[in-house]
């Protein structure tokens, strides 16, 4: 057994700082007038918070920063032609509790901006990606690495008034 003087709770929290700056720094570099980034918003009346909530021209993305070293996020799909089909996400064991609090976070900000198109999303830092393929998506959570998701996001247009969705969220989910 490994002596720290820290608890695992601590240890968690800075690997997951870690992995927040990260995809907060590439977020960052795609920033423009047609997409605004809100990072570390808290959710009203939880200790919760969402780390990162994007706004496109086409919509706005939650967005869950996860450091999982060397750990490759999967798809594990069972069931189909005689039974139920269901979805898993594994990252060194089974995750779909996130899947769930990412679900909570986007009918949270899309209570806030109404019609527009709200999506979820897990960035994984540092995690085993595959050279080729690797993205996927569960239960309308798209999982990927920062760089694919800052793609996907810089690459659309659309009708949303960013500014003024940006200014609703944030009013909403204030700064943690």
């Amino acid at each position: 057994m490994a002596l720290s003087s820290e608890r695992q709770s601590t240890v968690a929290w800075k690997s997951g700082a870690a992995g927040e700056a990260v995809v907060s720094r590439v977020l960052d570099a795609v920033a423009a007038e047609h997409l605004a980034v809100l990072h570390d918003r808290r959710i009203l009346g939880s200790r919760a918070n969402i780390d990162h909530i994007v706004i496109t021209r086409v919509g706005v993305w939650a967005v869950d920063a996860k450091r999982y070293r060397d750990k490759r996020p999967r798809l594990q799909v069972e069931g189909g032609l005689f039974r139920a089909r269901t979805e898993r996400l594994i990252v060194g064991g089974d995750r779909m509790k996130l899947v769930d609090g990412a679900l909570r976070q986007v009918a949270l900000v899309q209570e806030v901006v109404g019609p527009v198109p709200v999506r979820g999303a897990f960035c994984f830092v540092d995690a085993d990606w595959p050279l080729f393929g690797g993205s996927f998506t569960t239960r309308g959570i798209d999982v990927c690495w920062p760089k694919k998701l800052a793609k996907q996001l810089a690459a659309v247009d659309g009708p949303v008034d960013v500014v003024g969705v940006a200014a609703a969220v944030a009013r909403r989910f204030s700064s943690a």
